[in-house]
């Protein structure tokens, strides 16, 4: 074992975790004969098999269990230590690993941007996936924070609110409601819907919005990321709901268009995780507290739309004016919790 490299445990980890050599060799971007060639190594030091192949499954051997609880171990000190370095370093230098679920993808980036530029010398690392993997990412204290849509429920973690995230109602801009004021719900659920899958924020809070109007969804199609539901939506075979923060400025403008629909947009917002007693590093804290100045850095208005009939420009916000109004309410930022409990927060639509 004294020849034992940490790339061979990090390999290691990543087979154990994930349950694939193919899942372990994305993530870790290396090709599938390198991480063979790696674990052959490992197995060789370690002197007993590692890894039980039955069909496409992967188990852990008796002895890969032992030495999976030993890497982890190694991991966790040599976090600690890029910690300690980094507080040493101050903000010239150190690393700062995220993960974000794919809606978030749409604006996490320009934060990044406008914090890299303050803090030029930190190293950034952004994994992009869906829910359920960012929530095992943040059971196995993988990064050092994460942004959710809303705050895990099973998990041991603290979640701040830190933005507001509206969903809104999306339809081809020739819709026949498209010119309608006021929608009602009951009427909305008539309609095709285009969604993500089971599982997904804001599927979930949609089904929730219309079970308590005992209302059903007539869902038309399951589609894996926000680009093609909106693509979908455009070609005229559903609506949907998403998250106001997808309607970037390379969206069809002419193609779509955003119902005034009763209920809508349902008032959500973005949390930033991360596990309840973890030690965060400088980095991390910088960035935590730079999230909650978010609304700074974002804009407080939609995309070009265009009327689905005139093909006049024109700049649409939220379609009530309460929507519209502060209040001081508002204006205050929501507190630190924990789970399952919502959040009144600071509202900034994109």
């Amino acid at each position: 074992m004294r020849h034992t490299t940490l790339r061979q445990l990090e390999v290691f980890e990543a087979i154990a975790r994930l349950g694939s050599f193919t899942r372990a060799a994305e993530e870790l971007h290396l090709t599938q004969p390198t991480v063979s060639m790696q674990i052959k190594k490992l197995t060789d030091a370690v002197g007993l098999p590692l890894f039980e192949q039955v069909g496409k499954k992967v188990y852990l051997t008796t002895a890969a269990r032992a030495l999976q609880s030993f890497s982890h171990e190694i991991f966790d000190h040599f976090n600690r230590f890029e910690i300690l370095l980094a507080d040493l370093k101050g903000l010239k230098q150190g690393k700062l690993r995220l993960g974000v679920i794919t809606t978030a993808k749409y604006f996490i980036p320009r934060l990044l941007g406008a914090f890299c530029q303050q803090y030029p010398g930190i190293d950034v690392s952004m994994k992009v996936s869906n829910r359920e993997r960012i929530l095992e990412r943040l059971n196995n204290n993988e990064d050092d924070l994460y942004i959710l849509g809303q705050p895990p429920e099973d998990s041991d973690a603290v979640a701040e609110p830190f933005l507001a995230n509206p969903l809104v109602v999306l339809a081809p801009a020739n819709h026949p409601l498209a010119r309608v004021k006021n929608i009602p719900l009951k009427r909305l659920a008539e309609e095709s819907f285009l969604l993500r899958e089971t599982g997904s924020g804001t599927r979930k809070a949609m089904e929730q919005l219309f079970a308590r109007h005992k209302l059903k969804i007539k869902v038309r199609m399951e589609l894996g990321s926000n680009e093609a539901i909106k693509q979908t939506v455009a070609g005229g075979l559903g609506v949907s709901v998403l998250s106001r923060h997808t309607l970037t400025s390379d969206m069809p403008a002419d193609q779509l268009v955003i119902l005034d629909v009763e209920g809508f947009p349902i008032e959500r917002h973005w949390y930033v995780a991360y596990s309840k007693g973890k030690q965060l590093s400088l980095v991390a804290n910088a960035f935590l507290n730079y999230l909650k100045q978010a609304a700074r850095y974002i804009d407080d208005t939609l995309p070009s739309q265009t009327s689905p009939k005139t093909g006049d420009t024109q700049r649409r916000n939220t379609p009530r004016k309460r929507h519209r109004e502060k209040t001081a309410a508002d204006k205050t930022a929501a507190p630190k919790r924990k789970s399952r409990s919502g959040a009144a927060g600071k509202r900034s639509l994109l």
